[in-house]
């Protein structure tokens, strides 16, 4: 995680921070993030009966998808330098907009939007999370995910 002064994280809202690196989402996943929650819909876990739908394979959940926002933005987000620990704030907007397949590479592009200091020593981080798919143009979602600091 790359650390700068209070200071200077303002400096940074407007801009691009990054991209993780691919990852691959293959059905071992799928199914424990099906066992994780109870959610053994075919979509996800039968590809026998997900081939014959539109997608023509298993997909990933849609949470399956947006829980590897903090693992895949660790490396990425600017962070205030003295940090006592950062905790997951929730999201402001997630919105779908295609399906991860089985076996596709995924990346999250990562921009920060807002900064603000809630109380002293402790900084809301607001970004902007695109998680690209490898050989698409249309992301598989947009989220705003919010990241408390405490300093």
């Amino acid at each position: 995680m790359p650390y700068v002064p209070v200071a200077e994280l303002k400096d940074y809202v407007g801009k691009e921070l990054g991209r993780s690196d691919w990852l691959t989402i293959d059905q071992e996943r799928i199914n424990l993030f099906a066992e994780a929650t109870g959610d053994y819909q075919f979509i996800h876990v039968d590809p026998v009966k997900a081939a014959q739908t539109p997608f023509g394979s298993t997909i990933a959940h849609g949470f399956l998808s947006l829980s590897l926002i903090p693992k895949l933005m660790e490396d990425i987000l600017i962070l205030p330098e003295g940090l006592k620990m950062v905790v997951n704030y929730g999201l402001d907007s997630v919105r779908f907009i295609q399906p991860v397949k089985v076996d596709s590479k995924v990346r999250l592009k990562v921009d920060l939007t807002e900064v603000t200091e809630k109380k002293p020593g402790q900084w809301l981080l607001k970004a902007t999370a695109t998680l690209e798919i490898e050989g698409s143009d249309k992301p598989a979602y947009i989220a705003e995910p919010l990241s408390l600091c405490f300093v």
